[in-house]
């Protein structure tokens, strides 16, 4: 009897362990944290945290990997708001809501009713529960761009990379589990069909409601509804390391392990592509994707330049001022620039069936809508920009027309600007020296008239500077003679004008 009541303790106990470590640490109503004093809780195991995490100039909220050297965010709150400042705040209020409060305003970080405590399990899930025990929200539901062990992807929903790996923002790929049973990986802002995937698991039709789960040995595989193992992505490993799935800002998922019984880094187990290119629109618009050494690099279209030098996938734009298309006597003022073996997204508005490679080109040089044109096996297809998508691809052997600056209209709109120049420096010194001609007549003007007066008022007809000779009356003459004999000037000193 004793030792059946030491065996009921004993399970008692350890239930209650086992319960403890599922539930984790209880959070209570009132607690708070702030990013630079008590900044994050931790699971029991103290491997993962939830709080706040430094990002350059700011802090986000979210969860990170505590219990390993190289701090790993694995999921981020409202990722797409600006970071929040070192005085912000972040409430589980009396009334059991989720709120991060920051330079006077609020705003919810869990969208669920009033929760009774909160706890940051050891799996990683950051849990609100009722006061029944029941979770009425969880991290685990809202995944950002990573994936953790004993979490699922559920039909129609979806892993979005980050922007950079220091700018945990929305960024440009996308993996979504369809409701068709297939995993797929889009460009954001691409449809969900099949010219834009550059990943496919080839699972659709095999079940309703399918998810993708990743387990604590590292196996990735998917499940239809009724609980069937429908493709295993990965097989499994060990159970001593750590594990993430994640699609990464170059587009690509992986598989990461960490062992936790060294201080290392993540190391790649799997990955969705080993071609770095593959991700369709890592380049932007009007740029494409070139490997170098097993090594991704983005080129523009010719005539084209990169918005931003440091950012490819701000894409390219022209690097030459548009014209009108045609002068007036019907001649194009364009060339037409070439590219071979790329593959763009197939947005033609025109299509035309031609024999060669020049008429095609010709077809598009001479059409003020064309702006670019791929011609392949007789097809020639007009397009508008921008192009997507783009990529190096030797197994395309199409030839791209570029519709760019042509090199005579740049020189005569040069020749012109200089012209225009020379002409308005003409004009402006031409106005400056008038102004200065006109100013220079009226002061000297002025000063032969004050001459003038002084000679009438004194009768001193020596020649003032600057005055010229001029003319007398007889009246003047006699009068001047008068005075000239009184002074014992000889007469003969002035001239007289006849």
């Amino acid at each position: 009897m004793a030792s059946t009541a030491l065996l009921f303790l004993l399970l008692s106990a350890f239930c209650v362990a086992a319960a403890a470590q599922q539930r984790g640490s209880n959070i209570s109503r009132g607690s708070s944290l702030t990013p630079t004093s008590n900044s994050y809780w931790l699971s029991p195991n103290r491997q993962y945290a939830f709080g706040f995490y430094n990002q350059g100039d700011g802090y986000y909220l979210g969860i990170f990997l505590k219990g390993i050297p190289q701090k790993t965010v694995v999921w981020t709150a409202n990722r797409d708001d600006l970071p929040v400042p070192s005085t912000a705040t972040l409430h589980f209020t009396s009334e059991g809501r989720l709120r991060l409060q920051t330079q006077g305003q609020q705003k919810e970080i869990a969208n669920s009713a009033s929760a009774y405590s909160a706890s940051m399990l050891n799996s990683g899930n950051f849990v609100l529960y009722n006061s029944d025990g029941d979770i009425v929200w969880q991290s685990f539901d809202l995944p950002t761009d990573t994936l953790l062990p004993g979490q699922r992807l559920s039909a129609g929903k979806e892993l979005l990379s980050s922007m950079s790996e220091t700018n945990p923002s929305t960024g440009l790929f996308r993996l979504k589990m369809q409701n068709d049973g297939n995993l797929v990986q889009y460009p954001v802002e691409a449809p969900d069909t099949a010219t834009y995937a550059y990943y496919a698991s080839g699972t659709d039709g095999k079940g309703d409601n399918v998810t993708l789960n990743l387990d604590d040995e590292g196996h990735l595989y998917l499940l239809n509804t009724n609980g069937s193992n429908i493709k295993n992505i990965t097989d499994g490993y060990n159970n001593e390391n750590l594990y993430r799935l994640r699609i990464d800002p170059d587009g690509i998922f992986k598989l990461y392990s960490h062992d936790l019984g060294q201080n290392g880094s993540w190391s790649i187990l799997w990955r969705s592509s080993a071609d770095k290119c593959a991700p369709k629109g890592l380049c932007g618009v009007n740029g494409f994707c070139v490997l170098l050494d097993d090594r991704a690099d983005c080129v523009c279209l010719p005539g084209f330049d990169f918005v931003v030098a440091s950012n490819w996938s701000s894409g390219c734009i022209r690097n030459f001022e548009e014209d009108i298309c045609k002068s007036k006597d019907g001649s194009t003022k364009y060339t037409m620039s070439t590219l071979d073996n790329t593959w763009w997204e197939d947005a033609s508005y025109s299509t035309l069936s031609l024999p060669t490679q020049e008429d095609c080109e010709q077809a598009c040089l001479e059409d003020c809508n064309c702006e670019a044109a791929l011609f392949e096996d007789g097809s020639c297809r007009k397009q508008r920009l921008p192009l997507r998508f783009g990529r190096r691809s030797l197994s395309n052997s199409n030839i791209l027309f570029v519709k760019v600056g042509s090199t005579e209209v740049s020189q005569q709109g040069t020749k012109k600007e200089i012209r225009t120049d020379i002409l308005v420096i003409s004009v402006s010194l031409a106005s400056f020296a008038l102004i200065i001609l006109v100013i220079s007549g009226v002061l000297i003007h002025r000063k032969n008239l004050w001459a003038y007066k002084k000679i009438s008022e004194t009768g001193n007809v020596g020649l003032t500077e600057g005055v010229a000779l001029r003319s007398f009356t007889y009246m003047e003459l006699e009068k001047i003679h008068g005075r000239v004999r009184g002074n014992s000037i000889p007469v003969s000193s002035v001239k007289v004008l006849r």
